[in-house]
């Protein structure tokens, strides 16, 4: 069963992995030259982080109709990049079969010191099962979007109380005149009083000290990234990872660390390459999304660095309109290991982040290979609105858009473990789940899920997410 999971996914990756959008070839259509392109607005933002994501550029010569697809998309890829709320490009005669563009922009707030308030849980619904504040960690994070104006971002990270964690994060994502090489320093520092040691009936079983933190992780890096088309990101990410454990994690779990190792450091290498032709990233509703990511961690340059683990990673997600009102979307991913071990703290099979079976969100599946299918079926409900709030003076915030889905949905998956599948009963199963769902979309790229669904055990819950469900 397992190989026809896998199989089916490798097969739906392969159709129209990169297929893009056609440009209409109609020589009836009246030729247009571009005169001038103009840009207001942008009061933070430099013109030339605008132009990178245009279709199009002065004295292009071009007819009417492609002109307005290469409009749409030009628009799309600027909401894409998440520095701006509206984008408005319109069009003016400029002369015999000469026009001018102009692009206006509403620029979002780009300065957030945020309050940090988070809770030790995979997700908010594991969290809500229990509603326990002790297990919090508060802090803050100051995130400075579009800095300098050049879409460059700084975050810092500051974390206190139950876990606590320090970071730094600074991105330039253009560091030549083309504007195809970018460059990300990064490094965390967390320590955690609380850990999750085993997972036992599908669910992490959890060990907790008051005085003194099980865990320690540092993890520094240096990534390159490479735009040369639109489209098409390349990250390749050198970093360097050393963890300490706490003697009673590898007494508990003698694989919680390569061969019960209580120091452990290593070097690790990740590509990823990504093929974005969503309409909106954040939320898309047409177009596809293509991913794939190769991680080796372990190349035995450090003084007893015997940690040897290659992980390949994909996601393929496509988007139709069906009509004005009835949206179908699919995805599929999956993730394949080598036969090496994995100690249980780099173990991550279905149940983290975004990556599960909805109907199963209080599970964690583990596993070293995973194939799942989801599919979507949705209905809008109130189309996209804009309200303004009249006794807001900023343009940053006192125009909104928003929009409600109805959804039908229903997921499929598969979990491969060799190593710890003793204690559990749901990895090396079929996974299935189906439900419906409400889903409320709004700016800065807020999206709000409440979900019913059903899994193969017909256990039933309602759930929350945060985030697109494809």
């Amino acid at each position: 069963m397992k190989y026809f999971f896998l199989s089916i996914y490798f097969i739906f990756l392969s159709i129209n992995m990169f297929s893009q959008e056609n440009i209409i070839d109609d020589n009836i259509q009246p030729i247009l030259i571009i005169n001038k392109i103009t840009i207001t607005g942008n009061k933070v933002t430099k013109e030339h982080i605008i132009f990178r994501e245009l279709e199009f550029k002065a004295k292009d010569t071009i007819s009417a109709r492609n002109l307005n697809v290469l409009i749409k998309k030009s628009k799309r890829n600027l909401l894409n990049i998440s520095l701006f709320n509206f984008v408005t490009i319109d069009t003016s005669f400029a002369g015999f079969q000469r026009i001018n563009i102009n692009i206006n922009v509403v620029e979002r707030w780009y300065t957030w010191p945020v309050p940090k308030f988070e809770i030790e849980e995979r997700n908010f619904n594991t969290w809500w099962e229990t509603k326990n504040f002790a297990r919090a960690s508060y802090g803050f994070y100051l995130l400075r979007n579009n800095f300098r104006g050049r879409k460059e971002t700084l975050k810092f990270l500051l974390c206190l109380g139950y876990n606590q964690s320090y970071g730094l994060d600074y991105e330039i994502p253009y560091l030549n005149k083309k504007q195809t090489l970018g460059l990300k320093l990064s490094a965390i520092y967390i320590q955690n009083h609380e850990v999750a040691y085993n997972t036992m009936n599908d669910t992490l079983v959890y060990y907790k000290s008051e005085n003194s933190f099980l865990k320690k992780k540092f993890v520094s890096g240096i990534e390159l990234i490479i735009r040369k088309k639109i489209h098409n990101t390349h990250n390749i990410k050198l970093s360097y990872n050393s963890y300490n454990f706490d003697d009673t994690l590898i007494s508990l779990n003698k694989d919680f660390s390569y061969f019960g190792r209580k120091n452990l450091s290593y070097f690790s290498l990740y590509y990823k390459f990504k093929n974005d032709y969503r309409d909106y990233s954040s939320y898309p509703l047409a177009g596809h999304y293509f991913d794939i990511e190769i991680n080796k961690a372990g190349f035995g340059i450090l003084k007893d660095e015997c940690l040897d683990v290659f992980i390949i990673k994909s996601v393929f997600r496509k988007y139709w309109k069906l009509s004005n009102k009835f949206y179908f979307a699919s995805g599929v991913s999956g993730k394949l290991s080598s036969k090496s071990f994995q100690p249980y703290f780099m173990q991550e099979g279905l149940g983290y982040g975004r990556n599960f079976v909805r109907g199963y969100e209080y599970y964690v599946v583990d596993g070293q290979n995973y194939a799942m299918l989801k599919t979507n079926f949705k209905y809008e409900l109130l189309p996209t609105k804009i309200y303004t709030f009249k006794f807001l003076k900023s343009e940053k915030f006192n125009k909104i858009h928003y929009a409600f889905y109805l959804n039908i949905f229903a997921d499929l998956a598969y979990v491969d473990d060799v190593q710890f599948y003793k204690n559990n009963t749901l990895s090396n199963e079929t996974l299935f789940g189906s439900g419906i769902g409400l889903d409320f979309v709004t700016y800065y790229d807020k999206v709000l899920r409440i979900e019913y669904s059903i899994n193969k055990m017909k256990e039933t819950g309602v759930f929350l997410h945060f985030i697109a469900p494809i």
